[in-house]
Order: C-alpha cells, then sequence, then structure tokens
C-alpha cells in the first residue's frame, strides 16, 4: 500500500485503501477520547487530511497505524487545547465530556460500562489517552511511546495509576 502514495497517479487510490483499512479504528480511537459523535467525524475527517497532505513525510520508521493514531491523538489534544480557551479548567472539559457521555447514551445502555467510560472521563488527559491506546486498542507500551512522545516507563506509570483510579471510582460508585 505505501508504495502507492509515492507514484503521482496512484497515490489517491493507495490513500483510499488506506483509509478503507484504518478509518473505523482511528474514529473509534477519537470517539473515545472525545465522546462526541460530530467532533469524532470531524477529528476523524482532519486526521485524513493530515495524512493525505503529509503521506510524503511518511519515513516509515514506525508502523504506519502507529503514524496514523499520533496524527489522530493530535488532533484530539488540538481540539481540547482550543476548548480550554473557552473553559477555565481541564476539570470543567471533563465534566462536559461526561455530560455528552450521559446525553448521547440511550435508556437502555449497559449502566456499568457507562460508569466505566465516565470513570475514563475523569482522569488526567495524558492517563486517559495512555489508558484507551492500551485498554482498548491494546496497543503495546512501544507503539503508545511513539505516538505520544513518551517513555515506556512513563507510560506503564500513567497505566497504572488510570487503572487504580478507574477501579476506586468503580467501587464508589
Amino acid at each position: 500500500m505505501l508504495s502507492l502514495f509515492h507514484e503521482p497517479r496512484t497515490k489517491d487510490k493507495g490513500f483510499t485503501m488506506l483509509m478503507n483499512q484504518y478509518q473505523t479504528r482511528i474514529y473509534w480511537h477519537i470517539r473515545r477520547l472525545v465522546v462526541s459523535h460530530e467532533d469524532a467525524q470531524d477529528l476523524l475527517q482532519e486526521t485524513f487530511i493530515n495524512v493525505y497532505k503529509h503521506l510524503n513525510s511518511f519515513a516509515g520508521d514506525s508502523k504506519l497505524y502507529t503514524w496514523l493514531y499520533r496524527i489522530a491523538t493530535n488532533e484530539c489534544l488540538r481540539l481540547f487545547k482550543e476548548r480550554k480557551r473557552f473553559l477555565v479548567s481541564s476539570e470543567e472539559i471533563s465534566e462536559k465530556l461526561i455530560d455528552t457521555l450521559h446525553g448521547s447514551c440511550p435508556q437502555d445502555s449497559d449502566e456499568i460500562l457507562v460508569r466505566l467510560q465516565e470513570a475514563i472521563l475523569r482522569l488526567p488527559e495524558k492517563q486517559r489517552l495512555v489508558f484507551n491506546l492500551r485498554y482498548y486498542d491494546e496497543l503495546p507500551y512501544e507503539e503508545i511511546s511513539k505516538i505520544l512522545d513518551s517513555s515506556v516507563a512513563t507510560l506503564k506509570t500513567n497505566y497504572h495509576y488510570a487503572s487504580g483510579k478507574i477501579k476506586e471510582f468503580m467501587i464508589q460508585e
């Protein structure tokens, strides 16, 4: 697939193949971070626009999906940063995401899954990112390290603290 990107006449075909292969996986990664379907759709589109613009700069020193996750994660972080300008704190962003979660869940949703999502949304941003990438996407710490540009030891610590906070929240609730 990557070889298609280097030829101008096959770049669009290669990009379409890439989107077909990864868009669902990337959408759910984004959706778990931003909660809202509309925001996730917008960020997914921005992610693939950036991918298309920068396909030639993909050096291949990491896996393709790692590069895609990094772009998608950066788009989410950009949105959070943008929203922080209008809100006072990260806690306010978390509360807004939790409100969105409760507003978007059908009445017959599994209550424990909604509580789990709420617990994750209450985590600090870095812990939430690490937890989602490790727990839901089942990425190895080495890949998460490349996505978040952080050491493996730091990521393991963040995951450990996130897991503990989630367990504590679930027991209390």
